[in-house]
């Protein structure tokens, strides 16, 4: 198993480095600049095109694609990635402040969804075509089907502006002291948002799976032996059904990551979703690209992390 992480990292690498040539090619292809989108239109109209292309020059802008990208891996492989075009700020720094406010919001949405996903999943599995099991379709289908931005907005309007029970933007209560409750109450929101629109996809493969493993043979010999329901199903049912549910957990981060990205701009919450969104418009590829290397790494250690889980799930699976 050791030499399997360690290959799979050392693999990683050149993965990650295609990811970032990649997103930094359609980044250099995109319409605007940092310095044009950051000037009004009638300023820049006047201005004299020396100017602009002085500008351009002082930020490396007139290197070709190329060169500029291996100049950014060359700072890559020193721990440096660049400086924020609007901010002026460390792009590691920037990452540095607002990782931890999405770490937190992904990791609240994915408990959230793995203990709504499965639970229902497993009942709706054992339950199949009872009124439980519609039920939960019903609602499963719904959550897949309703948009995020809209389920956001429903829930600022029901739990913020009609009941008031709960904060609807930012990270913290303004001018009060750090609490622990105070960041529960305000991460509430929107981590259930985008739990439980994750929460849908896995209620579904779950169900999928427990129906596979209880038509199984070992299933109808666990039975005939006498042993309770309850027994069966945990003990021989439910480490067989992982798999297809490890797979679709390992690919939540992805669907995550872009989930976060809407509901941190309906929240205003100070996180790498939102600094996407506005480095896009500020035409800031330093920060897009500071954000798309934490994605990519991140992808690859959830890839990493659902296949040594396999090996845990089914002992029959062993890496050499």
């Amino acid at each position: 198993m050791g030499r399997y992480i360690v290959r799979r990292l050392l693999i990683s690498v050149p993965v990650l480095i295609g990811i970032t040539a990649i997103a930094f090619a359609a980044l250099s292809l995109a319409p605007g600049d940092p310095i044009t989108s950051r000037i009004d239109p009638g300023l820049l109209a006047r201005m004299d095109p020396a100017q602009i292309e002085a500008q351009r020059r002082e930020l490396g802008l007139d290197q070709p694609v190329p060169i500029r990208y291996l100049r950014w891996l060359a700072g890559l492989s020193h721990g440096e990635l660049g400086y924020s075009v609007a901010t002026r700020r460390s792009i590691s720094d920037e990452l540095a402040l607002r990782l931890p406010a999405t770490l937190q919001l992904m990791g609240a949405a994915l408990i959230i969804g793995l203990v709504v996903g499965l639970p229902f999943g497993i009942l709706s599995g054992v339950r199949q075509y009872s009124r439980l099991d519609y039920g939960l379709t019903a609602f499963s289908m719904a959550l897949i089907s309703a948009p995020t931005f809209f389920v956001g907005l429903a829930g600022i309007y029901v739990f913020g502006v009609y009941l008031h029970v709960l904060p609807t933007a930012d990270i913290a209560t303004f001018g009060e002291p750090f609490s622990i409750l105070d960041r529960l109450r305000h991460l509430l929101l929107p981590a259930s948002i985008l739990g439980f629109a994750n929460a849908a996809p896995l209620m579904r493969y779950t169900r999928a799976g427990v129906l596979e493993v209880l038509r199984r043979e070992y299933m109808t010999t666990a039975r005939a032996k006498g042993l309770l329901p309850n027994v069966v199903l945990i003990r021989h049912g439910l480490r067989n059904a992982l798999l297809p549910i490890i797979t679709v957990v390992g690919l939540l981060l992805p669907e995550l990551v872009a989930g976060a990205v809407v509901t941190e701009q309906i929240f205003a919450w100070p996180g790498m979703g939102t600094l996407a969104v506005r480095a896009a418009s500020d035409r800031d590829p330093a920060s897009l690209m500071g954000v798309v290397l934490v994605v990519g790494v991140g992808v690859l250690l959830s890839n990493l992390l659902a296949d040594i889980a396999y090996a845990v799930a089914d002992p029959r699976i062993r890496y050499t």
